[in-house]
């Protein structure tokens, strides 16, 4: 489990049966294209698109500190952690319509 990479958002191991998918900082359709990635699991980078649109992504929020920073996201961290590192479930719809920061 120590050699297991970390998600950056959660802080939680990212074991080989937990889904995991790579996250561009700045979005491939907003100029990320080749630019900066990490390693999340599915289940937090799900809840990065459900809670931000590209663009808030590529202006406000285009590193992990920013990330974590937002409301949204730090209430879905708390959550996340308790749960077990390779645990997934389906994301709702877009929340995006919610107060956004």
């Amino acid at each position: 489990m120590d050699d297991h990479p970390i998600c950056p958002l959660c802080g939680r191991p990212i074991p080989p049966r937990a889904r995991q998918s790579l996250h561009h900082l700045i979005p491939r359709l907003r100029g990320g294209k080749g630019g900066p990635t990490v390693l999340l699991h599915q289940i937090c980078h799900n809840e990065i698109h459900a809670t931000l649109s590209e663009t808030d992504l590529a202006r406000e929020f285009n590193t992990i500190e920013a990330l974590k920073a937002h409301p949204r996201l730090q209430n879905f961290i708390a959550w996340v952690r308790k749960r077990p590192a390779d645990f997934h479930s389906k994301t709702p719809g877009a929340r995006r319509g919610w107060k956004r920061r």
